[in-house]
C-alpha cells in the first residue's frame, strides 16, 4: 500500500521513477534486479543485433551528463554486450577495480537522473537481492543526503541492511493491519459498498491483519453466492457457517487458483520459471495452443495474481506476491514439477542461448530442480566461474557450494573426484578473496582438494592446492605445516620448467623459512626466485597468482637483508618494489609494497616513512578492499605516531590494527605486533603493561614457531624488567631517605641480564646482525653500570666493525655513541 501510494502521488505529478525488483530466483545472479531495469530502459529486446543493443546504450546514455567513454564499455560488460575493436578504451585493471568502476558509474547515474528533477526509487524485496546489489545500495545510501533522490527499500523483517544507520534513513516497521485498516481493505475491495458485519468480524478474526490474506478472504466472499449485491451493500444470503471457508493464506490462494481450472496450468508454468517471468518464456516451455495460453494468462492478470508489463509476445508477468507463485508451485506433483524443471532447462539451452551464456545459474538451478544432477554440475561450474571473474566473490561462493552439493549425489567415481577438485580450487579462490588466506573455510576447501588430488593422481591442480594450504598455514603461523608444505611446492615445481610456479615456489618457501628465523636460507629462496623473474614476460602472472613476484620478491627480500645486517641493500629493494608496482598498475602489489616498505622503515626505526608509506598503504588497501593490508597498515601507522610523541592515538591504532588483522584469522607476524605495542605501553602505563604483552609474545613464538623477532622480544623483556626494577629501587631509596636511613645503591635486576644474553645468543644463531647490534648495545650499557667497560666496549666493537653500510641509520649511530662512551 505504501509503495502503491508514492506510485500514485509521483504519476500524478509527473515525476521519474525508477522499480528494482529482487527475485528470490536470482538471490546470487550479480546485479540481476539492475541489469533487468536497464535492459527494460534502454528496450533491448532478445533477438535485437549486438550492434543495435550498442546502439541503444548509447542512445540512452546521451542526456546523462556523464563520460560515455569511461561509461559505455563497464555499462556493455555488465549487459554483455561485447564493443566493437578500437571504438572505445580497453577496460584496464583488475576485476575488483572493474567492479568498483562499474557500481561508482551506476550510482553516479543515479545521482545525475536526480540532479534533473526529483525521483522515486524503488527496491521491491531487497531480502532477495544478490550481494552485489546490496554493495550498490550501500554506496548509495552513503551519497544520497543531497540529491533529490528517495530512495524506498521494502524487506521482510528478518533482514538486516548491512549498511550502517545514517540519520537521513528512516526505518518503517509495517505491522499488521488493525481492525478498521482491514474493514477499511475490504470496503475498498466492494468496490465502497457496506459488507455484512459478520463478514467484516470473520475476515478481520480470520486474517489477523495479513493484507495479502485479508484481500483473498474477501475476493473469495465475493466472487461467491453468499453474498448478495445490492445499491450500496451486499447482504448475507445464508450463515457463514454454510460456506466451505479456507482456513489458512495458502488454502485460500489455491481456491483462487481451483475457482479458475482453465489457467491453473498456466499458473504452474508461471511459477516454476520464477516470481517475474517472460511470455517467450511460458509459451516456449507449455504445450498449451498460443490463444489459450494467452486466455489463461489474461484471465490470471484480471483476477490479479499475475501484474502484466508490456504486451505479447515482448510481455513479462510478475506475481503479485511471492506466497501466489509459491502456491502454484507447491499445488504440481513433484514429477511434474520436475518435468517442467526439466524441460524449462532445454528450453534455455536450445533457445536461449544468450541467457545461457549470461545466466548459467538459471539453467543450473533447473536442472537442479528437475534432478538431473549430471546436467546441473556443469552450469554451477559455470556460474561460479563467471562470478569469479567478475569479482562477485559472494556470488561465486554460492553456486560454486551449490554445485559441490548437487555434485556429492552422483556416484563416486574418478570422473566425479575430478569435477569436484575443479570446484573446490575454483571455491577456494573466492574464499580467500573474500575471507583471507586464514579463513578456516579455506583449509577445509584446500585440504579437500589436497585430497581429492591423491584420489585422482598426477594433476595440475596439485601446485594451486598445495599453495593455498602453505598460505593458509603462513597467515595463521603455523610455521612446521607451512615450512613443510612449502618444500614440497619447490620440490615438486623443480621438476617442471613452468617458469610462474618456479617462481612462486621459491618464494613461499623464502616466506616459511623467514618466518622460522632462517633469513639466510629465506634470502636465498628469495633471491632464486627474483633471478628467474623477467618484467616483460612474466607481468602477466600478477592477474594469475594474485601479485607481481618481482615486486614480492623484492619486498619481502628486503625484510631478511635488514635482518642479516645490510640496511640499504634492503631499503633500495624496498623502493624497487614500490616502483616497479606503481609501473605496473597491479593494485594488489602496490599495497604489499608500500606495507612492506612500511614495516622496513620500522625496522630503521625511521618514524616519518612509516607513517607515510602505511598512510599511502592504508588508503589503497580501503580503495581495493584489503582489510588484512589495512589493518597491518594501521598497526604500522600506530607505531610512527608513537614515535611522533602521540602515545595514546597511536596505541589505540595500533590495537585496533592488531584486532582487525585477528578477525580476519591472519595469527602471522603477532609477536612483532605485540614487541611494538609493548615499548609503547611501557612508556604510557610502566612496564607491568608492557612486559604482560612481552610475555604474550613470547607463548604465541613458542606455540607457532615464528621466530624472526625473538630476539627483539627478549632484548625488550630485558629492558622493561631493567626499566621497572630500577624504578622500584628509586622508590625504596625514597622512602629510605625520608626514613633517614642510608639508601642502598641500585642493582640491576639478573633476569634483565639474561633476557640480553639469550637475545644475544638468539641473534647470533640467526645470524642476524641487525638484532645482535641491539642486544649487544643493552647488554653493554648494563655491563657498564656493572664496571664491565671493557667488555662492553669489545662486544659492540666486534657487531659494530662487521657492518659495511648503513651507518647513518639510528641504531648504527647509537652504537657509535656508545662506542665513544666506553672507551
Amino acid at each position: 500500500s505504501l509503495v502503491n501510494a508514492l506510485r500514485a502521488q509521483v504519476a500524478q505529478e509527473g515525476l521519474p521513477r525508477i522499480t528494482f525488483r529482487c527475485s528470490p530466483y536470482h538471490t546470487n545472479s550479480v546485479l540481476h534486479p539492475v541489469i533487468a531495469h536497464i535492459q527494460q530502459l534502454l528496450g533491448f529486446e532478445r533477438e535485437d543485433p549486438l550492434d543495435v543493443k550498442l546502439a541503444k546504450l548509447e542512445r540512452g546514455l546521451q542526456p546523462y551528463a556523464l563520460s560515455v567513454k569511461d561509461v559505455v564499455p563497464l555499462f556493455a560488460a555488465l549487459l554483455s554486450v561485447p564493443l566493437p575493436e578500437g571504438r572505445y578504451p580497453v577496460l584496464t585493471g583488475s576485476p575488483q577495480q572493474q567492479r568498483q568502476r562499474t557500481l561508482d558509474a551506476l550510482n553516479a547515474w543515479l545521482l545525475v537522473e536526480a540532479e534533473r528533477q526529483p525521483v522515486l526509487v524503488l527496491w521491491e524485496d531487497v531480502h532477495w537481492a544478490d550481494p552485489t546489489t546490496l554493495e550498490l545500495l550501500g554506496l548509495i545510501a552513503e551519497q544520497v543526503t543531497t540529491s533529490a533522490l528517495l530512495t524506498v527499500l521494502t524487506f521482510r523483517p528478518d533482514f538486516v541492511p548491512p549498511w550502517p544507520m545514517r540519520s537521513h534513513v528512516t526505518p518503517l516497521l509495517l505491522h499488521r493491519l488493525e481492525p478498521p485498516q482491514v474493514e477499511g481493505l475490504m470496503t475498498r475491495l466492494a468496490g465502497g459498498k457496506r459488507l455484512p458485519p459478520d463478514v467484516l468480524t470473520h475476515v478481520v478474526t480470520r486474517a489477523d491483519g495479513v493484507p495479502l490474506y485479508v484481500e483473498e478472504l474477501t475476493k473469495a466472499l465475493l466472487e461467491s453466492d453468499l453474498l448478495e449485491e445490492r445499491t450500496d451493500h451486499y447482504r448475507l444470503t445464508r450463515p457463514l457457517s454454510d460456506v466451505a471457508i479456507p482456513m489458512t493464506l495458502q488454502d485460500s490462494l489455491m481456491a483462487r487458483l481451483d475457482r479458475v481450472p482453465a489457467v491453473r496450468e498456466v499458473a504452474q508454468l508461471g511459477a516454476v520459471l520464477g516470481r517475474e517471468f517472460a511470455y517467450e518464456m511460458v509459451h516456449a516451455l507449455s504445450v498449451i495452443d498460443e490463444q489459450h495460453l494467452r486466455d489463461g494468462l489474461t484471465k490470471l492478470v484480471d483476477a490479479e495474481l499475475l501484474h502484466q508489463r508490456g504486451r505479447p509476445p515482448q510481455a513479462k508477468y510478475i506475481f503479485k506476491h511471492a506466497l501466489v507463485q509459491d502456491a502454484a508451485y507447491q499445488s504440481l506433483l513433484r514429477r511434474t514439477r520436475q518435468h517442467y524443471h526439466q524441460r524449462g532447462a532445454q528450453v534455455l539451452e536450445t533457445r536461449f542461448p544468450e541467457l545461457v551464456q549470461t545466466e548459467p545459474e538459471l539453467v543450473a538451478h533447473h536442472y537442479t530442480e528437475a534432478g538431473c544432477a549430471a546436467e546441473a554440475v556443469g552450469y554451477w561450474l559455470q556460474a561460479g566461474q563467471r562470478a569469479g571473474q567478475r569479482s562477485a566473490h559472494h556470488e561465486a561462493i554460492a553456486h560454486l557450494t551449490k554445485g559441490i552439493a548437487v555434485l556429492t549425489t552422483l556416484g563416486d567415481t574418478p570422473e566425479r573426484g575430478q569435477q569436484e577438485l575443479v570446484f573446490q580450487v575454483t571455491l577456494g579462490v573466492s574464499l580467500v578473496a573474500v575471507k583471507g588466506y586464514g579463513a578456516p573455510e579455506v583449509a577445509e576447501v584446500y585440504t579437500r582438494a589436497r585430497a581429492l588430488c591423491q584420489q585422482v593422481g598426477e594433476t595440475p591442480q596439485l601446485f594451486q592446492v598445495i599453495r593455498g594450504l602453505v598460505l593458509f598455514y603462513l597467515v595463521r603461523s603455523q610455521t612446521q605445516p607451512a615450512l613443510e608444505l612449502a618444500e614440497q611446492l619447490v620440490s615438486q615445481v623443480d621438476r617442471h620448467t613452468e617458469v610462474g610456479p618456479r617462481m612462486l615456489g621459491h618464494y613461499h618457501l623464502g616466506m616459511a623459512l623467514f618466518q622460522r628465523g632462517v633469513p639466510v636460507e629465506a634470502a636465498r629462496h628469495f633471491e632464486q626466485a627474483m633471478s628467474i623473474y623477467d618484467r616483460e614476460q612474466h607481468r602477466h602472472l600478477a592477474h594469475t597468482y594474485g601479485i607481481d613476484l618481482g615486486v614480492a620478491t623484492r619486498g619481502f627480500l628486503a625484510w631478511p637483508l635488514w635482518l642479516l645486517g645490510y640496511p640499504d641493500r634492503a631499503l633500495a629493494l624496498g623502493q624497487e618494489a614500490v616502483t616497479l608496482a606503481q609501473e605496473l598498475g597491479h593494485p594488489f602489489s602496490l599495497v604489499f609494497a608500500e606495507c612492506w616498505l612500511a614495516w622496513l622503515h620500522q625496522y630503521r626505526r625511521e618514524a616519518d616513512a612509516v607513517h607515510e608509506r602505511a598512510a599511502d598503504g592504508i588508503r589503497l588497501a580501503t580503495d581495493q578492499g584489503f582489510p588484512l593490508y589495512r589493518a597491518w597498515g594501521s598497526v604500522a601507522q600506530g607505531w610512527a605516531l608513537t614515535q611522533q610523541g602521540q602515545l595514546a592515538a597511536g596505541i589505540t591504532t595500533m590495537q585496533q590494527g592488531i584486532e582487525a588483522a585477528t578477525t580476519t584469522g591472519a595469527e602471522v607476524y603477532r609477536p612483532y605486533f605485540l614487541a611494538l605495542l609493548a615499548e609503547a605501553s611501557s612508556v604510557v602505563g610502566g612496564g607491568e603493561d608492557g612486559l604482560r604483552l612481552l610475555d604474550e609474545a613470547l607463548e604465541v613464538v613458542e606455540g607457532t614457531g615464528e621466530r624472526f623477532y625473538e630476539a627483539e622480544v627478549y632484548r625488550l623483556k630485558g629492558e622493561l624488567l631493567l626499566m621497572q626494577e630500577i624504578k622500584n629501587q628509586k622508590a625504596k631509596g625514597k622512602r629510605q631517605k625520608s626514613e633517614n636511613t642510608d639508601p642502598r645503591p641500585l642493582i640491576p635486576d639478573p633476569h634483565a641480564e639474561a633476557c640480553f644474553l639469550k637475545a644475544l645468543d638468539i641473534a647470533r644463531n640467526q645470524q642476524a646482525k641487525s638484532l645482535e647490534l641491539r642486544a649487544a648495545m643493552s647488554l653493554a650499557r648494563l655491563w657498564r653500570g656493572q664496571g664491565k667497560q671493557s667488555e662492553a666496549h669489545k662486544m659492540v666493537s666486534d657487531i659494530y666493525q662487521w657492518f659495511t653500510e648503513g651507518f647513518d641509520t639510528k641504531d648504527l649511530r647509537e652504537a657509535r655513541v656508545l662506542l665513544e662512551a666506553l672507551a
